[in-house]
């Protein structure tokens, strides 16, 4: 007797019945179908596909509209939280596309709206019942793209300032979104490029007049896809906020608290105090006082101004604005520690020996009262016995005791020996018109030092207090240097007659070491600038591998929770160890520890790339008005294309290509970083003294092109005339900007 195959409604019954036994092989045994009637079964499978009434997926067959655990998505975009989402990238189930949330590790790309990518599914949580987790992109989204308008007879062209691309983009007459010639634009691409022609863009935002000097740091900000809006609901939040009562805090507000600050700190958010330890088990030591503002109070797990937060995960600081973390009700008021307001606060007491070693802390959380807003400058004179109005009260309960107190710190810290790099930090000064009024080195002072050290003992003791009450944390890590690294930096420093042993475990004094063989000589720049590149970069983890440049087995960041969202993580850690509320970690943001650090991490390092390229453009537009002028550097970089010279007056880098130096061919070499000229054998390397002609200055992007003139007090010889990249024709300042990144990343 024939089986009886069954009809295309039953089987699709029996796969609701029964999901994940899709296979043909299921349905055949589930029917007690055989030979023939299994190739029947196979046929009718195949109609029942291509009239689009299941799907296949390798040899199984499911309900159209099941998702498949293995599919291609397409991103839609990151929420509020900084959470990436997507779609299925085909959907002809009923009703919308579902939302899946995608689960990213530190090794996946980096994923934009409109990218493709195929993902498998994992278990979800409450809030999202579907997950998946990136097998590879397949596809990337429309191309965002930062540049300046120019109308045409037939729509127009966007000249790109990314400093990564050479090429226009063209934009069709609908597309323009009522641009006007020579406005900054945002645009996305459309498409792919087409054989050699332009490729189509759409403007989807006017960003304004170039020329504006304020304009610079918003170029960084949509460069770098920074957040710069807070949503309303983050607004609400802020709004609603009241100072906090005593309640069931401590009360520190007898502490002679202060905080100390750049002139222009936008927040406020340590503050610190010490005194003589009365202690008669700890004669001649002390007791230090680190006081951390309390915004965990303010800003909830889940709550919109957490979301927001953890979307931004730190403040972005530039010559002419800042892009907080948190709206400016709480950054700039109720979280600040401004002087003779009370405010809520975490604070840690710290009790030193006379020797600087910590004996021992203790947190709490308090409400303080800060006795003063002091500069850096402004304490630092106290110091050296010339206190102003505000100081002079303040020198026996405030300056004396914290500065005896940091002598003793500062003893301990040179015996642990973290890495000692003597790295000047520029200063860009604006006029109130948002024009560069100077450039110069900030000043390094004792209470730069003093606040430094006292950061970091309290940083190290949240580490220390968390992994001993047994709770999670985000933990900063510095891992040492790769081998490859190592060995570069080896053969730098012997080409100056310094030695770095092979075959021992790195340790930061060996590293200081060779900067102090340098100190103060011709050679001191080019060492420092080594060692930096040969560190790798510093990010968040859950998990702990301590910090080579600051020589701690552990080490997290507590202090400045105002600007740095791994901050309050750590002090929601802390509540909850110490049961100081219910507003401490959740389980929630336990099991994501994984992913904030990844988040985090990322959204540093943007912050670091805009603030930059950011003081780059400033450099290039002080800079631009002196072209043709006469400047003393050092080689910074060596490439295959050209030479890096950093100027002393300014710190700005820029370029010299390759072909515009001598009359020669030079060898490149990686190893040991140079370019040795083919005839006269002449070495060009890291931390030789330079003089350089300033050729070329585009402050849209950021760009500088020198022209060399002496190495070490020697003539170079003048390039033939109409060399590629000599002085008769520039190289174009966005390929300068290109070639100035490529270097960049590898650096990093």
């Amino acid at each position: 007797m024939a089986q009886q195959v069954p009809s295309p409604e039953q089987i699709l019954d029996w796969l609701r019945q029964h999901p994940g036994e899709g296979a043909k092989r299921d349905i055949a045994r589930a029917f007690g179908l055989k030979g023939a009637a299994k190739v029947e079964l196979k046929q009718l499978l195949t109609r029942m596909q291509r009239e689009g009434l299941i799907e296949r997926n390798r040899r199984k067959v499911r309900p159209d509209g099941e998702l498949p655990p293995v599919l291609v998505l397409r991103a839609v975009g990151p929420d509020d939280a900084g959470d990436l989402w997507a779609e299925p990238a085909e959907w002809e189930g009923d009703g919308p596309a579902p939302r899946i949330l995608v689960l990213t590790r530190r090794d996946d790309p980096a994923l934009g709206a409109g990218d493709r990518l195929l993902g498998r599914l994992v278990a979800g949580t409450e809030e999202a019942p579907l997950a998946a987790r990136v097998i590879r992109r397949i596809g990337m989204g429309p191309r965002r793209v930062i540049g300046i308008y120019h109308a045409a007879e037939f729509g127009g062209r966007i000249a790109a300032i990314d400093k990564k691309t050479d090429r226009d983009w063209q934009v069709a007459p609908g597309d323009s979104g009522g641009a006007r010639e020579g406005e900054l634009v945002e645009a996305e691409q459309l498409g792919a490029p087409r054989g050699h022609g332009l490729p189509r863009a759409r403007v989807v935002a006017r960003l304004g007049d170039p020329s504006q000097p304020r304009a610079v740091s918003l170029i960084a900000i949509h460069e770098h896809g920074i957040p710069d809006v807070f949503p309303e609901a983050t607004l609400a939040e802020a709004a609603l906020a009241r100072p906090m009562p005593l309640g069931r805090r401590e009360d520190l507000r007898d502490l002679p608290l202060v905080t100390i600050d750049p002139s222009d700190a936008r927040d406020h958010d340590d503050a610190v105090a010490a005194m003589a330890d009365d202690d008669p088990a700890n004669p001649g030591g002390h007791v230090v006082w680190v006081a951390i503002a309390d915004v965990a109070a303010y800003v909830r797990p889940g709550s919109a101004l957490d979301q927001e937060a953890r979307r931004r995960g730190n403040s972005t600081y530039f010559p002419d604005r800042v892009v907080p973390m948190l709206p400016e009700a709480l950054s700039g008021d109720l979280c600040s520690l401004v002087d003779t307001e009370d405010r809520p606060c975490i604070a840690v007491r710290l009790v030193l020996g006379p020797d600087g070693s910590k004996r021992s802390h203790r947190f709490t959380r308090g409400l303080m009262c800060s006795r003063a807003t002091l500069s850096y400058q402004q304490a630092q004179a106290g110091a050296d016995g010339q206190p102003d109005a505000l100081t002079e009260p303040l020198m026996d309960s405030v300056i004396r005791p914290l500065w005896t107190a940091w002598r003793a710190a500062h003893t301990a810290r040179e015996l642990r020996q973290p890495l000692n790099l003597d790295l000047p930090e520029r200063r860009i000064v604006l006029s109130d018109e948002g024009k560069v009024e100077s450039v110069a080195f900030r000043d390094r002072l004792d209470a730069h030092r003093l606040i430094e050290d006292f950061m970091i003992l309290a940083n190290v003791a949240a580490a220390e207090e968390l992994e001993a009450k047994r709770m999670h944390l985000l933990y900063r890590v510095h891992e040492e240097p790769s081998q490859e690294k190592l060995e570069s930096l080896r053969q730098i420093v012997e080409s100056v007659g310094l030695s770095l042993a092979k075959g021992q475990v790195l340790k930061t004094a060996q590293l200081n070491r060779l900067l102090d063989g340098v100190a103060g000589t011709e050679h001191a720049e080019m060492v420092n600038i080594s060692v930096l590149r040969s560190m790798t970069q510093a990010y968040y983890a859950p998990e702990n591998f301590g910090h080579f440049g600051l020589n701690l087995p552990k080490y997290g960041h507590f202090t400045s929770p105002i600007r740095r969202y791994a901050d309050l993580v750590v002090h929601r850690a802390l509540v909850r160890s110490h049961g100081w509320g219910d507003d401490g970690l959740t389980i929630e943001e336990e099991r994501g520890l994984g992913e904030t650090a990844e988040h985090i991490s990322m959204t540093e390092r943007r912050s670091m790339l805009a603030e930059r390229d950011t003081t780059d453009r400033y450099l290039a537009a002080w800079l631009s008005d002196r072209v043709g002028s006469e400047f003393v550097g050092t080689i910074s970089g060596v490439a295959r294309f050209g030479l890096f010279v950093k100027l002393d007056e300014t710190g700005a880098d820029g370029l010299v290509p390759i072909s515009a130096i001598g009359r020669e061919y030079f060898v490149y070499d990686l190893d040991s970083q140079t370019l040795t000229g083919e005839k006269s054998r002449r070495v060009l390397g890291l931390g030789q003294r330079v003089t350089v002609r300033l050729a070329e200055a585009a402050p849209i992007t950021g760009g500088l092109l020198f022209e060399l003139l002496e190495v070490e007090g020697r003539t170079m010889p003048t390039p033939p005339k109409g060399a590629r990249g000599a002085p008769r024709r520039k190289l174009g300042a966005s390929r300068v900007r290109k070639r100035v990144d490529d270097k960049r990343a590898k650096r990093r």
